[in-house]
């Protein structure tokens, strides 16, 4: 391994990526309307796009014979460094979009700041799916309001699910070991320095949305560490089936 820090750096930006879009994956066809459903597939595949980029330079960080598919697909549950958010099931629409909208709304500071990685390679993907990830999370926060501030069914959907997943958020901007190697070295972003932004800024869109902004004490965490919550298990038994069960498949 050329560079271990480097490559666990990678892992904790881009699973979040593949594992989100996994889940969006998973409602291809199930929209609540056409473009809807066509709106988050496409999102799904701008992710998966996005960490396939990462997971081709990890592969080359690893050497050998190692690809972009055995970083992906080929891991342990154990492996894995997304956050806990991004893994948590498609309870219902409302659940789909305020997990969206949280997770963009970090994505999107995170790309600002990664833009100026000392990193080449980082830097790159950062600027070319930067409008992407902007989109994604002016889609999410409008389906925030619209929900938020719609009907009194809509409006109760989305608070159960803001109250649910808020335990989720801090997790975002806990540093690993890795990430203050690559701060060190100015490769990585400091997201610590990221949370009061997110905080103020997610408290301002939830509030114009009508929805209560939760007083949690308690955050749960752990997906960094690759500790998880139970649905990532049923997640990369799904993920990973074809490639367990056909090794080394080529089309």
């Amino acid at each position: 391994m050329k560079n271990e820090d480097l490559y666990q750096y990678i892992l904790g930006i881009a699973d979040n990526s593949l594992i989100l879009g996994q889940r969006l994956g998973e409602l291809c066809g199930h929209g609540p309307t056409l473009e809807t459903d066509i709106a988050l597939t496409n999102i799904a595949l701008d992710l998966f796009g996005q960490t396939r980029s990462y997971y081709q330079y990890a592969a080359k960080l690893a050497g050998g014979v190692k690809t972009e598919d055995d970083v992906a697909m080929l891991r342990e549950e154990r492996e894995y460094r997304n956050v806990l958010l991004v893994e948590q099931p498609n309870t219902d629409f409302a659940f789909v979009i305020v997990r969206q909208y949280l997770f963009d709304e970090f994505h999107l500071l995170l790309m600002q700041e990664l833009q100026n990685s000392k990193d080449e390679m980082l830097a790159a993907i950062a600027k070319k799916g930067i409008k992407e990830v902007s989109y994604h999370r002016r889609f999410s926060g409008d389906w925030v309001k619209r929900l938020g501030d719609g009907t009194a069914e809509s409006n109760e959907r989305m608070q159960q699910a803001v109250d649910d997943l808020w335990r989720y958020t801090d997790e975002l901007f806990h540093l690993t070991k890795a990430d203050r190697e690559m701060i060190g070295q100015g490769i990585g972003v400091d997201v610590s320095q990221l949370r009061d932004t997110y905080y103020n800024t997610v408290t301002e869109l939830l509030q114009e949305a009508t929805l209560t902004v939760p007083e949690q004490e308690y955050f749960q965490k752990g997906g960094k560490e690759g500790i998880h919550s139970e649905h990532m298990g049923y997640l990369l038994t799904e993920l990973q089936y074809m490639q367990r069960s056909y090794p080394n498949m080529n089309w």
